[in-house]
């Protein structure tokens, strides 16, 4: 009995030891934050408005963290296939995401039964990157020459026409479907694989119409490939100064723009998670990434992970809200 007091006390200071090991281990670990490259999901295809300003931005973020971060595109299902995967992902700082409102606010409003992931619980808010203009913009061949007479071609032919996004259920297709409600219009929707190869499209002819993010259309707006016909913003652009924004044109409640910013899955440490938002927010500082960011029409944001939080939140609902009001539902 003597005997076995002092074995039963030293298995418990070991455990105990190995345990302040562990946990020393995953201190020290996140102190070294980050100490290999960063992996960042984009749920959508290259060259749309979300992949431009990932990219923008997270060179920027490289710099200030010494570590590359390396975007990775995975489109599809509106951006709900990327955007589950990086729920899934290991909580380490090393797997990161891009926040729309397509992943966290529309696409939970038309998939509540189905969607693989919760965008309420399964991430951690880092900062939102940047705001942006949506735009409304036609083939240049389309026989309206601005936003008025658009409206009355469409309502003069409905069902003739057709508009693309870059997907079923993408923010997107509920700015179309919003757009069809609050004008009385019929215009038929062609979803894609991002914006990217909608824009192709459009620029093509195959659809007459686009509702995007300005950044994947504005190269094409300026070489007038594209007609902008309004614009969703709180005043019109310099960039675009012919073109009205949507409450110029009696549609203010079509008039929000878009963001983009970063998760971390749920779990991760909140130090790595202060950290990223620090880089986040020095690099949208820089001159360069201002200046990028503004070519493209969008205005720097940077804010703290509890504000990204709060505009999560509302956008969410206002998603839920314009789908139950306009019977929209997933095809």
């Amino acid at each position: 009995m003597i005997e076995k007091f002092p074995k039963k006390f030293a298995l418990l200071s070991l455990c105990a030891s190995l345990a302040m090991i562990g946990t020393a281990t995953v201190a020290q670990a996140q102190a070294n934050y980050p100490n290999q490259a960063i992996r960042v999901i984009v749920p959508f295809a290259p060259g749309g408005s979300t992949d431009i300003v990932a990219r923008i931005v997270t060179k920027g973020m490289s710099e200030v963290l010494g570590q590359t971060m390396v975007v990775e595109n995975k489109g599809g299902a509106g951006g709900a296939i990327g955007a589950a995967e990086a729920a899934r992902a290991k909580p380490d700082g090393y797997t990161l995401s891009i926040a729309t409102i397509s992943t966290l606010a529309v696409n939970p409003a038309c998939r509540p039964n189905d969607l693989p992931y919760d965008p309420l619980k399964d991430f951690m808010p880092v900062s939102n990157f940047a705001n942006l203009p949506n735009v409304i913009e036609v083939n240049p061949k389309f026989p309206a020459q601005n936003f008025k007479e658009f409206v009355q071609q469409l309502k003069d032919n409905p069902g003739k026409y057709s508009y693309g996004s870059s997907g079923t259920c993408s923010v997107l297709h509920l700015f179309g479907e919003a757009f069809k409600l609050e004008t009385g219009t019929d215009i038929v929707h062609v979803p894609y694989r991002g914006a990217g190869p909608a824009v192709t499209d459009a620029v093509g002819g195959q659809i007459n119409a686009m509702f995007d993010n300005l950044p994947s259309s504005m190269a094409q707006i300026q070489a007038g490939n594209l007609r902008a016909l309004a614009i969703a913003w709180p005043e019109r652009l310099p960039a675009l100064k012919d073109v009205p924004t949507l409450a110029e044109e009696g549609y203010p409640q079509l008039n929000s723009p878009a963001w983009y910013g970063l998760l971390a899955p749920k779990g991760t440490p909140p130090e790595i998670v202060a950290k990223l938002h620090q880089a986040a927010a020095e690099a949208l500082k820089k001159p360069e990434i201002i200046s990028a960011l503004e070519k493209q029409g969008a205005t720097p944001s940077g804010n703290s992970p509890e504000e990204f939080a709060k505009e999560i939140k509302e956008q969410y609902d206002w998603a839920h809200d314009v789908v139950k009001k306009g019977n929209i539902k997933l095809e």
